[in-house]
């Protein structure tokens, strides 16, 4: 991975408000802004270009975050007809890179590629019904647009949205990796840190049921759990549900959870070949 810069730019004062953000060499900037700006910042230049837009807010049927891609030619119309018809969102990321830059095929072509990757990421309800087809370009246009997407990824995260990462095991060999293994009641789960959160591995197992304790205080992780078997990201066998992809969690204890079925302090749950837990693993790494 190699390094960046980040330039943010408050153009109206506020932190919560409009904020123009820029990665060092590179001719795309980013437009973040809360939907009750719509009315001034539409009448920016950015937005009277092309460009590729996120629409983001709470889901309308019930807990956790949800999210629309979309393109413009130019982007102002798209946002004025879903501040209109759309009523979820609270918050606008566009994406442009000045007059000339993106055509309609381009940006088509980046709406595709996020789709394809929210989808595959499962980590966010997309409002999107249909996957959009993907245009025909150049060698040398897919080539730009590949790297168009590759800058928007890796700003995002720092934006706050993280629906399109996926589970990152390309470091399980490194020595600063350690596996650890989460179970009870003959399942057993393997997970391990990392930079998104805390990576349950394909193949783990969860249990079929939630306790009532669960049932009654934890609506969010029951929901969570819910929303993983319908995405097939927990898919059901005879004895438990067993997971059909890597999957990142927020933390080791929502991890832990959504395994167990039950409330659980991810942070003595999770557990080395040893037997040492992750607290006292931390613990280790913090006076080494």
């Amino acid at each position: 991975m190699t390094p960046f810069s980040l330039k943010i730019f408050i153009a109206n004062g506020d932190p919560d408000g409009l904020r123009i953000v820029e990665r060092s060499n590179w001719i795309g900037r980013a437009v973040v802004f809360p939907r009750p700006l719509l009315a001034s910042v539409k009448q920016r230049d950015e937005l009277l270009q092309t460009g590729i837009y996120l629409l983001l807010g709470p889901r309308e049927d019930g807990e956790g975050d949800a999210m629309y891609v979309g393109e413009g030619d130019p982007i102002k119309q798209r946002l004025e007809s879903h501040f209109i018809k759309k009523d979820f969102w609270t918050k606008a990321i566009c994406f442009v890179a000045g007059q000339g830059h993106l055509n309609k095929a381009h940006v088509q072509f980046l709406e595709s590629q996020l789709i394809q990757r929210a989808k595959a990421a499962k980590r966010i309800h997309l409002v999107n019904i249909k996957t959009e087809a993907e245009p025909t370009l150049s060698e040398a246009d897919r080539a730009d647009m590949v790297v168009f997407l590759d800058h928007m990824l890796s700003m995002l995260p720092v934006l706050g949205v993280s629906a399109f990462e996926l589970a990152s095991v390309a470091t399980l060999a490194s020595s600063s990796i350690t596996l650890l293994t989460c179970g009870g009641k003959g399942l057993s789960a393997q997970g391990f840190e990392a930079n998104q959160g805390f990576v349950v591995k394909t193949g783990s197992q969860a249990s079929l049921q939630v306790t009532p304790s669960m049932q009654q205080q934890m609506h969010g992780i029951v929901d969570l759990r819910e929303e993983l078997i319908a995405n097939e990201v927990l898919q059901k066998t005879a004895t438990n549900y067993v997971f059909t992809q890597d999957y990142s969690f927020s933390s080791p204890s929502t991890a832990a959870a959504v395994v167990l079925g039950r409330s659980s302090n991810g942070r003595t749950e999770w557990k080395d070949g040893h037997g040492r837990t992750l607290k006292e693993l931390q613990m280790l790494q913090a006076v080494a």
